[in-house]
């Protein structure tokens, strides 16, 4: 056997290993990436906790991916209960309103220009028997005949994602414990294939790409649900802290937040209280100005040094093609394809993005 042919057949074998591993595990492939975004993003915070328990990993692991756990479950916990309380009724409303149609407000037929237009539209679908199975085009809905159909397919759900949930931080808890020695594995391997220079060069921008997105996205959004939710418990809206959540997390995806309190200002504008919906549109509108051109902008593209539109089609493309995870992997393929990009073309031309040294 040549030497060629020993290289070939011992790459081979690397590769059929590694499509063997990833087949085993591409049911937790989620979980990983979650807790990967999570362990890169509060590494500074880790590496402190252990200082002050004197470098004991296993002790600082514990303790921190407990921490995160609670961040996360607390409201999360709050979130289902409120949601639990009305799954039910909503549920039933639901199925009912899918069943026999759902009638046209009464001040539809008021909305200058454009009310008989809607009420026509309103009328030919969701007034329509199964009219709202056919505007969401899911056809399971017809298959639910109560409220207890609906609830059961949403606890399954619910299910696989609390058991995701839990896979995660347990693997963030060895992320953290075995945080150094992977790093200097993964190293290791990218220096050999890349070089030491270049694989240190598209290193370092990864953790900052992620940190910088989970500033900018997910705690102004949160920060969002929450200003924009005292809106919504001062204009009297039924279960304000079941809408600030939903705000909140809609609020993480660009243009996600709009859709929120919107739908928060239509359901008042359906029990007739007009100036509360109008004061909830309003408020709603001056906070995510603030937050979109202000306080994102800064966060993101100030950290990763990148354009604007990067920053857009890197988390609007990540969203849509990968879900939530892909909002935190769209940017950092766009800070990988820019410093590619710069790489290639190092001269200045007076760009806000870092070249290369």
């Amino acid at each position: 056997m040549t030497e060629t042919q020993r290289d070939l057949l011992s790459a081979g074998f690397s590769l059929t290993l590694i499509a063997l591993a990833a087949f085993v595990m591409q049911r937790f492939f989620l979980p990983l990436i979650w807790a990967g975004i999570l362990c890169v993003a509060t590494w500074p915070l880790y590496q402190r906790v252990r200082t002050r328990f004197g470098r004991r990993d296993v002790l600082a692991a514990a303790v921190l991916t407990l921490l995160c756990a609670g961040v996360f479950i607390v409201p999360v916990l709050l979130g289902v209960t409120q949601a639990a309380r009305q799954a039910p009724e909503l549920a039933n409303y639901i199925v009912s309103a899918n069943l026999d149609g759902i009638p046209v407000p009464a001040f539809v037929h008021h909305i200058p220009a454009i009310g008989d237009t809607i009420a026509e539209w309103w009328q030919a679908t969701l007034s329509q028997p199964h009219g709202l199975a056919h505007l969401l085009s899911d056809r399971e809905i017809n298959g639910f005949h109560s409220a207890s159909d609906m609830v059961k397919v949403a606890g399954v759900g619910l299910m696989h994602r609390l058991v995701d949930f839990g896979l995660a931080f347990l693997c963030l808890f060895f992320f953290y414990k075995d945080g150094e020695a992977l790093n200097r594995q993964i190293t290791a391997i990218g220096s050999r294939c890349l070089g030491e220079l270049r694989w240190a060069r598209y290193a370092e921008k990864i953790p900052t790409a992620i940190r910088a997105t989970v500033n900018g996205l997910v705690l102004v959004g949160l920060a969002e649900g929450v200003l924009i939710g005292i809106g919504y418990a001062f204009a009297g809206l039924p279960s304000p802290a079941l809408w600030a959540a939903a705000t909140g997390i809609l609020a993480i995806i660009p243009f996600g937040a709009p859709v929120a309190f919107v739908s928060a200002a239509a359901v008042l504008v359906f029990n007739g209280a007009i100036p509360a919906a109008i004061a909830v549109a309003v408020w709603g509108s001056i906070v995510l100005f603030v937050a979109d051109h202000f306080v994102r902008p800064q966060m993101i593209g100030s950290a990763t040094r990148l354009p604007f539109l990067a920053v857009l089609f890197g988390i609007l493309g990540g969203v849509e093609t990968l879900g939530l995870v892909g909002l935190f992997i769209g940017p950092v393929v766009m800070v990988l394809f820019v410093t590619l990009w710069y790489e290639a073309h190092p001269v200045d031309d007076g760009s806000p993005v870092a070249k290369p040294r």
